[in-house]
């Protein structure tokens, strides 16, 4: 039986994916995101102390990711770097694609350079939840097909397929905002990198969740309401402001730091 491979260091960068925002939060105020829990079960299993940094930043481009985070994640000099970033600039009017594929492949080529190992990710598929995302969707398969085609070329990047994964249609994967992940899919994430590197699975995170008990359709108008009341106006008022929900907003763990704890499930 081949044993997975031990890290003593992980830093994580990219956007409110890996930040973590979710309906799970830890003692410090902070959410509790797939990386987090990645950073316990690395901690739980490293052969000596584990340090953790994540840099990522709610609402970040990756132009941003890249101008903000990429020097730190090089100094930092971690044995494990996590990537994901690309898909704010996706869902953006008028995004440019080739200038998202340029300043992706720029950071994670620097990033690998130095880095034991790299994971990177395919985003969800859009296309069945959100109504409207067939504008996006062949900005989408085209930022696949790229990090699809980088990672092929580097024998020490790994890619987690969240694409072609149908349990993240279900709307109790997602928080009350419908944009970023729950607790439960946050949990199915983690366990997906973990896989990727070579960790015996713990349970099926591609599984589908048990079926739901229905909702009412008054309660259902009511938590549409209240999405469209708390969370969608604000977003078109940032973006109609040029505001971003990161703004002045620092890093969680900006610095190298011994991650203590057990694993949590």
């Amino acid at each position: 039986m081949n044993l997975p491979p031990r890290f003593r260091s992980m830093v994580a960068l990219g956007d409110s994916f890996t930040e973590g925002m979710c309906d799970d939060v830890l003692p410090d105020g902070h959410y509790r995101g797939w990386a987090d829990r990645v950073a316990e079960r690395l901690a739980a299993d490293a052969d000596g102390p584990f340090r953790y940094a994540n840099l990522a930043v709610r609402g970040k481009l990756i132009g941003q990711i890249a101008d903000e985070q990429g020097d730190a994640a090089v100094a930092l000099g971690a044995e494990l770097v996590t990537l994901a970033g690309g898909l704010n600039d996706v869902m953006r009017p008028g995004c440019d694609i080739d200038h998202v594929e340029r300043t992706l492949g720029a950071l994670a080529e620097r990033v690998a350079a130095e880095a034991r190992q790299v994971v990177m990710f395919y985003s969800v598929d859009p296309s069945r939840r959100m109504r409207g995302s067939a504008r996006i969707m062949p900005q989408i398969l085209r930022l696949q097909g790229f990090v699809r085609d980088f990672a092929a070329r580097h024998e020490n990047i790994v890619v987690v397929d969240l694409f072609h994964v149908p349990a993240f249609d279900d709307a109790r994967m997602w928080a009350e905002d419908r944009l970023h992940f729950s607790a439960e899919g946050h949990r199915r994430v983690a366990e997906g990198v973990l896989q990727a590197l070579g960790h015996p699975a713990s349970f099926d995170w591609r599984e589908p969740l048990p079926p739901a008990a229905a909702v009412p359709r008054l309660t259902k108008l009511q938590a549409d309401l209240r999405w469209v009341r708390v969370h969608v106006l604000p977003w078109i008022g940032r973006r109609l402001t040029g505001r971003s929900s990161g703004d002045h907003r620092p890093a969680k763990r900006p610095a190298l730091e011994p991650y203590p704890g057990e694993a949590q499930a």
